[in-house]
């Protein structure tokens, strides 16, 4: 099945990433560590709690994201609770790599044996979209 959703952050806070196991390491890109919350509206419904982590270039446009998010919410109307993680990279500000999938046994309710992938997107007037394609067991 597919759940098509739009959503918004509504909040982003910066943490410090924890100290290095031994020596740190300088890279090209600046690290970062955040969580966030989201709320999502359509036929993905609820709101997610995140952990964020980045290698980025802001500048260059340069980088990658990885979150991984616990939703509690509803899919075409059945509630529950899961977990899904999804990265993108960048290269000279443009899309090169996407991953978006489920976590295998997160899910809860009526969402217990949730499993599949989707995907994010933002459109040109900054509308951020969720898509799921996913399954139940």
């Amino acid at each position: 099945m597919e759940a098509i959703g739009t959503f918004t952050v509504t909040a982003f806070v910066p943490a410090e990433p924890p100290e290095p196991v031994g020596e740190a390491v300088a890279t090209g890109v600046p690290v970062g560590l955040a969580t966030m919350e989201k709320r999502f509206e359509g036929e993905v419904a609820g709101r997610s709690a995140t952990l964020f982590t980045s290698a980025f270039d802001e500048a260059a446009g340069n980088g990658t994201y990885l979150a991984l998010e616990s939703f509690d919410g509803a899919l075409h109307g059945r509630r529950g609770t899961f977990c899904f993680v999804h990265s993108k990279s960048m290269a000279d500000g443009a899309s090169r790599t996407d991953f978006f999938t489920v976590v295998p046994g997160s899910g809860t309710g009526e969402l217990a044996g949730i499993s599949g992938g989707g995907s994010l997107d933002v459109d040109a007037d900054g509308t951020h979209r969720v898509r799921f394609d996913y399954e139940l067991a």
